[in-house]
C-alpha cells in the first residue's frame, strides 16, 4: 500500500469489519473468526494509522485506550436523576408492591418486564449521532464522574452504533458494568501471586477498576456491560421498557437476553424462582430480579418518591450460607508487609463450590466477631465470590477455646510487627522479609524504578529460592558463576544481567526511593522527596514535621517514610546499598537549570526514549508542571506515538504542539 488514498480506503474497510466482529463477539456472543484473525485485522489497522497519523479517527477501534491517565475525573450532572430501587425480600412484599401500583392506576392486568439484577456498577452512556460521546457513573444520582476514557476501553461498549439501525441523534443508555467471574478469579490469582490484597468480590473489582485513572488498566481487566434503560425514552419515541430493550439491541448495544416480559405477578414470581436456582449458570453475579411496570405511560402516572421510582422494585435473593468449623487461624504476609488473618475451615459446599478458607481481613475484625480456633461459624457466599465469616455460633463453642492473639512478630522473618496509629492493619516492617521479597525485587527492577532489564519473574523466583538474594543489596553481589546455569540463563544472558545491574548503580535518587517500595511512596512522592532532601542520608535523618512541610506530602506519607528509615533492618539495607556503590545523592541543581519555570505541559501518546514518569520528572526538575487536560494555560503539548484527541484540541486552541525530538531539545534548554 503506497498511496494515502488507498490507505484511507483500506482503513475505512478495516474499521467497519472490526466493529462488526466486536458486535458479534461482545454483544451477540457469536464470534465468526478466531482471536488471532481478529488481532491481525486490528494490527493491520494500527500499522496504517502509524504510517498515516492524520487518518486516525477518535472512534477508531485502535483508540479505545488512546487517552493518557487523568489526574481526576470531572463531575457531570445527569439529565435525568439516576434513582436507586426499593428492595423486597419475599413474595408477600412483592404483592404489596403491586397493591401500591393498583392504588394509583386502578386494579388491572399489569404487564411487567423482569430483568436479572446484575451486581455491578451503574453507568450512563451518551451517544450523539451514533458515536459514544460521554460515559458517566451513577455518583449520588444527581451528579456522577465522567469516565469516558475508561468506558472506551470496555470492548462491549460500541464506540459507533450500527449503521442503518435507526438510532436517535441524541440519547442516553443506562446499564450495569460488571466483571465476569472467570476474569475476577484470574485477577485475584494474579494479585495473590504478586502479594497484593485480592478484591472482595466482582462488584468491588468493577467499581475499583472504573475509578482507575489509567484506561490501559481498565482495558486489561476485561469488564463487560449490560444495558437496561433509555433515560430519555419519551424524546426518542419509545413507549415501553420491553421496546427500549429491543431498540437498544437493534442499535448494537448489549442487553440481557435473560429478560422476560411477564403478564401479571405470578409470571414475575415464576421468573424470580427460576433464576434463583439457575444463577450459578451465569458468568456474572446477580443478587435478585428487577421488576418494572412495562408501559411508560403507567410509569409516568405512578411517578417517584424522593428516593425510589414507584413503578419498579428489586426482588432480592438471600445470600447462600453454611456452617462449618474453624480448624485454625493462619496469618498471611503480603507484598507491603500487611498481615492478614485467614480462617482455615473444615471444607463445606456453598453456592456450588467447596470452601476451605475465609479471610478475616484484620485483627479488629477477628476481635469484633471473636472468632476462635475450634469455633463453629456461619459463612456466606452470596454476591461475594470470596467467602466471609458472618458470625460465630456461640452455643456450639467448645470449652477451653482461647481468643486469637495477633502475632507480635512476623510469622516468616520474626521481625517485630507494627500497627501504625489510626490503622487497622498490622504489618511486618522488614523490607527483606522473604514473604515480601520476590514481589519487592520485581518492583525494584521495574522500568520506572531501577530499570534492570532481564530481572524477570522466573529469575527472581530462582534467586530467592536458591538463597542467592535476600535483599536488594544482594543483587549487586551476584557473580557470573552464581547466575550461569540457572534456568534460561546461559553465559550471554548472565553477562547481560550483570551489565544491567552495573548500569543501575547510577540511577537517580528518585528512582531508588521509588524502588525501595516504601509504603505510600509512588513515583511522584519519590520525586518530591528527592528534590527536597537531595540525599538518602538527609531524608533518613529528617523529622516527620520537615517531611510534612514538603508540598503535596501529607502526615500519613511522612510518618510512613519516617518509620521506614527508623527500622534497624532497613537501616542495614541502606548501608549495604551505599557500600554497593548505588547513587544515594542527587546532583546539586545547576544555576539556570530551571529552564521550564512556569511552563505547563500535557503529554499524549507513547514516547520512545522515556516513560511518562521520566518525562514528567524531567519537566518538574526544570521547574515546569504537567497537567492532564489541555487548556489555554497549556504551554506545550508533547505528542508521542498513537496520540489521543488532546493533540487536536491543542491545535484548535493554537497551542505549541511538539514531537519527541523537539521536547528533548526543550529539556536541553533550547
Amino acid at each position: 500500500m503506497t498511496t494515502r488514498a488507498a490507505a484511507e480506503k483500506r482503513a475505512h474497510r478495516l474499521r467497519e469489519e472490526i466493529r462488526r466482529h466486536e458486535h458479534l463477539y461482545y454483544v451477540l456472543g457469536r464470534p465468526e473468526i478466531s482471536d488471532r484473525e481478529y488481532d491481525a485485522l486490528e494490527r493491520e489497522l494500527r500499522d496504517i494509522e502509524a504510517r498515516f497519523p492524520d487518518l486516525v479517527t477518535p472512534d477508531s477501534p485502535t483508540q479505545r485506550v488512546g487517552e493518557t491517565p487523568s489526574e481526576e475525573f470531572p463531575s457531570f450532572a445527569h439529565r435525568v436523576r439516576m434513582l436507586s430501587l426499593d428492595n423486597t425480600y419475599s413474595e408477600d412484599e412483592l404483592r404489596e408492591f403491586e397493591e401500591r401500583v393498583f392504588r394509583i392506576v386502578g386494579e388491572q392486568e399489569i404487564v411487567y418486564t423482569a430483568e436479572l439484577k446484575v451486581d455491578g456498577l451503574s453507568m450512563a452512556l451518551h451517544y450523539e449521532k451514533g458515536r459514544l460521546a460521554r460515559a458517566v457513573t451513577r455518583g449520588d444520582g444527581v451528579r456522577g464522574d465522567e469516565v469516558t476514557a475508561n468506558a472506551r476501553a470496555i470492548r462491549a461498549i460500541p464506540l459507533v452504533l450500527r449503521e442503518g439501525s435507526g438510532f436517535p441523534a441524541d440519547f442516553e443508555a443506562r446499564g450495569e458494568v460488571y466483571l465476569p467471574r472467570s476474569r475476577f478469579e484470574t485477577i485475584n490469582r494474579d494479585r495473590a501471586e504478586a502479594g497484593e490484597e485480592p478484591f472482595a468480590n466482582p462488584r468491588n473489582a468493577a467499581a475499583g477498576t472504573m475509578k482507575n485513572l489509567d484506561p490501559r488498566i481498565v482495558a486489561r481487566r476485561g469488564l463487560e456491560i449490560l444495558l437496561y434503560s433509555i433515560a430519555n425514552a419519551g424524546e426518542v419515541g419509545v413507549t415501553s421498557q420491553w421496546e427500549a430493550l429491543e431498540r437498544m439491541r437493534a442499535w448494537g448495544l448489549r442487553t440481557n437476553p435473560a429478560s422476560r416480559r411477564c403478564r401479571g405477578l405470578d409470571e414475575v414470581l415464576d421468573f424470580c424462582h427460576e433464576w434463583q436456582g439457575r444463577r450459578g449458570e451465569l458468568e456474572y453475579d446477580i443478587d435478585g430480579v428487577v421488576v418494572k411496570v412495562d408501559d411508560f405511560a403507567l410509569q409516568e402516572e405512578l411517578g417517584s418518591t424522593s428516593k425510589f421510582p414507584r413503578w419498579a422494585i428489586a426482588f432480592k435473593y438471600p445470600a447462600e450460607q453454611a456452617t462449618t468449623r474453624v480448624l485454625d487461624i493462619e496469618v498471611q504476609v503480603g507484598r507491603t508487609g500487611k498481615l492478614t488473618p485467614v480462617a482455615i475451615l473444615e471444607p463445606v459446599t456453598v453456592a456450588g463450590s467447596t470452601v476451605s478458607r475465609a479471610t478475616l481481613h484484620n485483627e479488629e475484625e477477628v476481635a469484633r466477631k471473636d472468632v476462635r480456633k475450634g469455633d463453629t461459624v456461619l459463612i456466606e457466599k452470596g454476591g461475594d465470590v470470596i467467602p466471609k465469616v458472618v458470625r460465630v455460633v456461640e452455643d456450639a463453642r467448645p470449652e477451653g477455646t482461647r481468643r486469637w492473639v495477633p502475632p507480635e512478630r512476623c510469622p516468616i522473618c520474626r521481625e517485630p510487627t507494627v500497627r501504625p496509629e489510626g490503622e487497622v492493619d498490622r504489618r511486618c516492617p522488614n523490607a527483606s522479609c522473604p514473604a515480601q521479597l520476590e514481589e519487592r525485587l520485581r518492583h525494584f527492577a521495574r522500568r520506572s524504578a531501577m530499570d534492570i532489564e532481564g530481572l524477570g519473574d522466573s529469575l527472581v523466583g530462582q534467586l530467592v529460592e536458591k538463597g542467592l538474594v535476600h535483599d536488594f543489596a544482594d543483587l549487586y553481589r551476584l557473580r557470573l558463576e552464581d547466575v550461569v546455569g540457572l534456568e534460561r540463563m546461559a553465559e550471554k544472558s548472565a553477562r547481560n544481567l550483570l551489565e544491567q545491574l552495573e548500569t543501575s548503580r547510577s540511577r537517580e535518587l528518585r528512582r531508588l526511593l521509588f524502588g525501595l517500595g516504601i509504603r505510600h511512596v509512588g513515583e511522584r512522592v519519590a520525586l518530591l522527596l528527592a528534590q527536597r532532601f537531595r540525599s538518602l542520608d538527609a531524608l533518613a535523618a529528617a523529622p516527620v514535621e520537615e517531611m510534612e512541610a514538603v508540598h503535596e506530602i501529607g502526615p500519613t506519607v511522612a510518618r510512613s517514610v519516617h518509620d521506614w528509615f527508623r527500622d534497624p533492618a532497613n537501616q542495614r539495607l541502606v548501608e549495604q546499598l551505599q557500600k554497593a556503590g548505588l547513587r544515594t545523592e542527587e546532583d546539586a541543581a545547576a544555576p539556570g537549570s530551571r529552564t521550564l519555570e512556569g511552563k505547563q505541559f500535557v503529554l499524549t501518546g507513547t514516547l520512545e526514549s522515556m516513560t511518562r514518569g521520566e518525562a514528567q520528572a524531567a519537566i518538574e526538575e526544570r521547574g515546569g508542571r504537567v497537567t492532564s487536560s489541555v487548556s489555554k494555560k497549556t504551554s506545550y503539548v508533547v505528542v508521542g506515538r498513537d496520540p489521543g484527541s488532546k493533540a487536536d484540541k491543542a491545535r484548535e486552541l493554537g497551542l505549541d504542539v511538539v514531537d519527541e525530538a523537539a521536547f528533548r531539545a526543550l529539556l536541553g534548554g533550547e
